[in-house]
């Protein structure tokens, strides 16, 4: 195992960054921008476009371990325009093959049909303020101003109703049709059955990340969120055998499914990396459970960390760990400095657990 970071389109200042801090392999996320969907939705990819970013990011000393499928708005179309689907889902389908052309071997995606559901900002270490979902307090409008769309570590809380949003296909649960559990499992398949053998035929890793958060039984608004369990990735991961078809294990995703994570993420973490298909894993902390939670500094969550690494050990898992989804503050805007943290804190614990020697 060793520390990765997850980046936003970054510039030149962000990636130098990055190497000064000790970072050797990056995970990059581009999408709503012109190298692969600017004009939202699925777009196609030019592979020797790809190639040069891939080897300009590789000037800096940096390997490219993991690049963003732009799903798009996929899988409700597949629930309400099947042939639309069809269409994005071959454009998709040689998005992977112009992957593997340029040299990328692992692309991650989410299923999510809705932003990532926040409903506040909660009081955080030292005036800091944490991401929350607390379902007894949930509203639209909170929804509307807290959730995001999903990167390592959005620069602010107001991305639910930004322009980014609407270029992955993400909408606000109230905009959206009925959900029903069987209505997400058949829109993931049709995704599956489309993108795995795509992946197969080239050569390129699949890593899905599970619903966050994870939803009432019922669903919100009318929505489910069928990979919000430890079932729900058990049974995703049994829709194909095929190796290529695995996670991005968030682990503090996976640590909202439990009223009380800390009794179970090693067990969980230790059966799921058994399993050989982690591509790559979001390593973030979480204060609280199921329903109700906030996302913490990964030294001051529920979830023992280190005893974390050590599951992934057990489990033979020898990838990426991606700080993910640390707090926000007004001195610390762009959260280079939080970040910074989590990365140190990661490669700590992995040292302490004999995984990463000092150099």
């Amino acid at each position: 195992m060793y520390i990765s970071e997850q980046l936003l389109n970054p510039d030149e200042r962000r990636l130098r960054l990055s190497t000064q801090l000790g970072v050797q392999n990056v995970v990059l996320d581009n999408r709503g921008t012109e190298l692969v969907s600017a004009a939202g939705g699925v777009n196609a990819w030019d592979a020797g476009r790809l190639r040069r970013y891939r080897e300009w990011i590789e000037g800096f000393g940096l390997k490219l371990d993991v690049f963003a499928l732009d799903v798009g708005s996929i899988l409700l179309d597949s629930l309400v325009d099947l042939d639309s689907a069809r269409r994005q889902r071959d454009v998709l389908a040689q998005n992977i093959q112009k992957a593997a052309d340029a040299g990328i071997t692992c692309l991650k995606y989410n299923v999510q049909m809705v932003g990532i559901t926040r409903t506040g900002l909660k009081p955080g270490r030292g005036g800091a303020r944490n991401s929350g979902f607390v379902l007894a307090e949930y509203s639209p409008e909170d929804d509307s101003k807290h959730s995001y769309w999903g990167v390592g570590y959005p620069s602010n809380q107001e991305e639910g109703g930004s322009a980014s949003a609407m270029l992955c296909g993400q909408k606000m649960a109230r905009e959206v049709p009925p959900v029903s559990a069987q209505a997400g499992w058949d829109a993931i398949e049709f995704l599956v059955e489309g993108l795995v053998p795509a992946a197969d035929a080239a050569g390129v890793r699949l890593a899905c990340h599970p619903h966050d958060p994870a939803y009432p039984i019922g669903g919100l608004n009318g929505v489910e969120h069928v990979v919000g369990s430890a079932d729900g990735l058990r049974r995703f991961l049994s829709l194909s055998s095929s190796p290529n078809h695995g996670l991005n294990f968030c682990q503090g995703t996976v640590a909202e499914m439990f009223k009380e994570p800390a009794q179970h993420m090693s067990a969980v973490i230790e059966e799921f990396a058994a399993t050989g298909r982690i591509f790559m894993v979001h390593f973030r902390n979480i204060r609280g459970g199921y329903l109700d939670f906030q996302e913490v500094f990964p030294d001051e969550g529920d979830v023992d960390m280190l005893q974390a690494i050590k599951a992934y050990q057990r489990g033979g898992y020898a990838g990426p760990l991606c700080p993910d989804h640390v707090p926000v503050s007004d001195i610390d805007e762009g959260r280079e400095r939080f970040m910074a943290f989590a990365l140190g804190y990661t490669r700590g614990l992995l040292q302490a657990a004999g995984v990463w020697s000092v150099r």
